[in-house]
């Protein structure tokens, strides 16, 4: 597509296309619609909800972007950015209609649920292998590398023009789930939307600089304090970091601020699985899992009732940091032993 819209030659196959052709029918039938997406977003969930946002105006809908906190300020690029509003704000009634995405299951929106009414025809769009296809319509994929992978291709099957502002929202998703286009989950087909949304007008560095390398000095005072606890395994094959509330409030950060430490433990090269903790209030913790070629952390994470891709995934365990330590170091040993 050029920057006037139109459509180039390339056709990329389309991703489980009996599920998109159901999204679709749903998106344009339905009206008044609340977009919500998960807890702490990061850039697949902003861009895929901005981007929905774009799509059912396309559509000559109306709706609401619905965030349980503000969005995260390194994004404030995205168009549409200010009309996320948090749900004191932007919610007054129960929708009949909601689109979410990005979402593994229904508790990545939970807060949300009191505006969804009983009844709402729910359009489920993820890439989670975790995510069990619930709603009134669904489009799941766990081979897309990014939830705005899918949304691209909800935007070709309604035939909406893929100007500059939408194509932008779709790039930061694609670009931040696969790590600058490093990451395992990087495909020929990646590369080619990319193209195709570089031809719609996107500007590559105006989004890789605010969604991937730029930090504030907290941050950058995080860090610091952070690696001072970066630990290896006697083996070499996974190292973690920990986080302590104290920690955070010492540098000046939320707990949003975190995700500039994730990749830190599986970044060192003997590091098969990496893993962050962070003290998360009320005697919880969360643990960020990343591997690099052969440990399905999703499985990991699933022990504790959390989730996520093969390659990186979450959970919450309830206990004090030295037992969450030792509990998840204990699952990553045994994971690495079958693998």
């Amino acid at each position: 597509m050029n920057g006037g819209g139109l459509w180039t030659g390339w056709q990329p196959a389309p991703r489980r296309p009996d599920e998109l052709a159901r999204v679709a029918e749903q998106l344009r039938d339905g009206d008044d619609w609340l977009i919500v997406t998960h807890e702490r977003p990061d850039g697949d969930a902003v861009g895929s909800a901005l981007a929905m946002a774009h799509v059912l105006e396309a559509l000559g809908k109306s709706w609401r972007f619905a965030v349980e906190e503000p969005l995260p300020k390194r994004f404030s690029y995205l168009p549409l950015f200010s009309r996320a509003y948090p749900i004191s704000d932007a919610v007054d009634r129960q929708f009949q209609h909601v689109v979410a995405v990005d979402c593994a299951d229904r508790g990545r929106f939970e807060k949300m649920w009191g505006y969804i009414a009983d009844n709402a025809r729910v359009v489920n769009i993820d890439h989670h292998q975790t995510n069990p296809r619930y709603g009134t319509a669904w489009m799941v994929d766990a081979d897309a590398a990014a939830t705005c992978e899918l949304v691209y291709h909800v935007v070709r099957a309604l035939d909406i023009p893929l100007g500059v502002d939408l194509a932008t929202c779709l790039y930061t998703g694609i670009l931040t789930d696969t790590g600058g286009f490093a990451l395992p989950n990087t495909t020929r087909e990646v590369h080619q939307i990319a193209a195709e949304l570089v031809a719609s007008g996107v500007k590559p560095y105006d989004v890789a600089e605010p969604a991937l390398e730029s930090r504030t000095w907290a941050q950058m005072r995080l860090i610091q304090m952070a690696l001072n606890n970066l630990t290896v395994s006697e083996d070499g094959r996974y190292a973690i970091l920990y986080v302590t509330e104290g920690m955070l409030e010492g540098a000046g950060c939320t707990d949003d601020d975190t995700q500039v430490l994730v990749n830190f433990p599986r970044s060192i090269d003997t590091v098969e699985v990496g893993a962050l903790f962070r003290e998360i209030g009320g005697g919880r913790v969360k643990v960020s899992l990343r591997s690099k070629r052969t440990v399905d952390v999703a499985r990991i994470a699933q022990h504790w009732g959390g989730g996520g891709h093969i390659r990186a995934a979450a959970c919450v365990l309830t206990c004090d940091l030295p037992d969450a330590i030792d509990q998840v170091c204990a699952r990553i040993e045994e994971a690495l032993a079958e693998a």
